[in-house]
């Protein structure tokens, strides 16, 4: 139970951001408690040993690191790194009968040799080469905003200073400029999966929430790099759990939430344990939960329905399988991101066929082995054996799709490893590791475990589609909750999770500015 009956601050939810929060205002100087349902920190961003009698520690469910900020890991003095990948991505196909594949990233001269085998000649090396250019222009200076109060468009669209840029990521679908710039139905396919994250949209939305799923998988870290977490997710929540702590912010797991009362002034949280029931006054309350979540701890009407939109499969392998196109080593083309069904055409299927209710018939996904890169996730006996971790993430697959019943979910995943499996020299189901009980390795979380288990609304793991980082038009720059983009309909209730602006992915900007928009309007405790 809390060791105090009132705390200035209270946080709900102990995932990262929630730690994030904790530890800058602990440091503060601010009396901090933070209430996790779970029994662990961590939520979404943790490492488990999934598999019985086996020791290998996977990234369960968040597995990658690009937008978390190098400006909070020093604030904090957080013992964490990420190792960048030696590859970027490759993408197998069948071109004139001939299995062959794209591969990006490593050595350039490779690179464009690449994009010439699979289309000819040079021009879509190039076309990549210039847009890689703009998105990278786009990314240097918008990052650091991230970690600012929010700008307004106007703002924003002047610190970019490139009139194309603006126009093709902010104000038009992205499949305009996609189509614009490339020929090859496979290079199209490529960069609009950055777009399809746990998105379910298309290329041509109007909404443009496909644009802004893009901009947030470009921008990380001014560069768009996606970076390993050495020894797994949980070592990050685990730091920044431990820093929290050491500042004299108090952790209590297996404490849920019930209630949020306020008069916008000061606050009362219930919660509940195993054992008892409880609550604690603060002055700010921050929720490290959807906005679903919120609404209804404070009694009120829920926002729109979120959507997730993804099959998340963890599987640990004997071996890499060998791939049909016998010009790239395996270890190579599964050490980036392997792209399977994600051609441009392909993906508009998918999209149809899963809007219209039915699973897609081959399943676009994307897989990525992070032992290639980290070994230590895996004890020294099975690196030496050549065992691999593999997460496949698979696109087009809302939570509409699936009734809470297995069969859905089994169809969707035989569909999707056939899929896979037409770019393999031998099935992948032949090269997975067995558990100490002779199972074969290999879990499945659809959108709606992922609701069940995390309690992310329609198993959306954005809590609800991205924002662009900036002030709507026309918004004042209001109270510090508001310029900082994390604000309700309550003075002293702040989101600091994934649905808050600039919320999403890994990166502790929604728990950091939380913490700023406290420290700027209670400057004194």
């Amino acid at each position: 139970m809390p060791a105090e009956p009132d705390y200035d601050a209270v946080i709900v939810g102990g995932g990262h951001n929630g730690l994030t929060a904790a530890a800058y205002l602990a440091r503060a100087g601010r009396r901090v408690l933070v209430l996790e349902r779970l029994p662990r920190t961590g939520g979404a961003a943790v490492s488990t040993r999934p598999f019985p009698g086996v020791d290998a520690r996977l990234s369960r469910y968040a597995y990658l690191v690009s937008l978390f900020p190098p400006r909070i890991a020093a604030d904090l003095g957080l013992r964490f790194a990420v190792r960048k990948r030696p590859v970027s991505s490759y993408t197998p196909t069948v071109r004139g009968g001939r299995p062959t594949g794209l591969l990006v990233g490593g050595d350039p001269a490779r690179t464009r040799a690449s994009f010439a085998r699979l289309t000819g000649d040079d021009r879509e090396h190039t076309a990549w080469q210039e847009f890689a250019a703009l998105t990278g222009r786009v990314a240097r200076r918008v990052f650091p905003t991230l970690t600012e109060p929010l700008p307004t468009r106007d703002g924003l669209r002047a610190r970019i200073a490139d009139d194309t840029a603006w126009r093709s990521l902010f104000e038009e679908p992205l499949g305009i400029a996609l189509e614009e710039r490339f020929r090859d139905d496979l290079v199209r396919g490529v960069l609009l999966t950055d777009a399809l994250i746990g998105t379910f949209t298309d290329a041509h939305d109007p909404s443009l929430r496909q644009n802004r799923c893009f901009l947030y998988h470009v921008i990380g870290g001014g560069t768009g790099d996606w970076n390993v977490p050495v020894g797994g997710m949980g070592t990050l929540t685990d730091a920044l759990a431990h820093t929290a702590r050491a500042a004299g912010a108090e952790i209590a797991t297996g404490h849920e939430v019930t209630r949020i009362a306020t008069d916008g002034r000061t606050a009362e949280v219930a919660f509940r344990t195993d054992a008892a029931e409880g609550r604690v006054d603060a002055r700010h309350v921050l929720v490290n939960a959807a906005p679903r979540e919120l609404a209804a701890l404070l009694d009120e009407g829920a926002p729109p329905a979120a959507e997730g939109s993804q099959l998340k499969v963890n599987m640990l392998l004997r071996r890499l399988p060998a791939l049909r196109d016998r010009s790239v080593d395996p270890r190579e083309a599964f050490a980036g991101t392997f792209h399977v069904a994600e051609g441009y055409r392909a993906l508009a299927t998918a999209y149809t066929e899963a809007a219209a209710g039915t699973p897609p018939t081959t399943p676009p996904s994307e897989m990525y082995c992070h032992s290639l890169t980290d070994p230590t996730v895996l004890a020294p006996e099975l690196v030496r054996r050549g065992y691999q971790t593999l997460t496949l993430f698979g696109l087009h697959a809302p939570a509409r799709l699936f009734d809470g019943s297995t069969a859905v979910r089994e169809r969707l995943l035989a569909a999707t490893l056939a899929a896979v499996d037409e770019h393999l020299a031998e099935p992948l189901a032949d090269c997975l590791a067995e558990d100490a009980e002779g199972r074969p390795c290999i879990e499945v979380r659809t959108p709606l475990d992922l609701d069940r288990e995390l309690r992310l609304p329609g198993g959306h793991i954005f809590h609800g589609d991205l924002a662009f980082p900036h002030l709507d038009d026309g918004t004042p720059p209001g109270s510090a909750a508001a310029r900082w983009g994390v604000a309700t309909a309550h003075p002293n209730v702040l989101l600091c999770g994934a649905g808050a602006v600039r919320g999403g992915g890994v990166s502790g900007v929604p728990g950091h500015n939380a913490a700023m928009a406290v420290l700027e309007s209670a400057p004194g405790r």
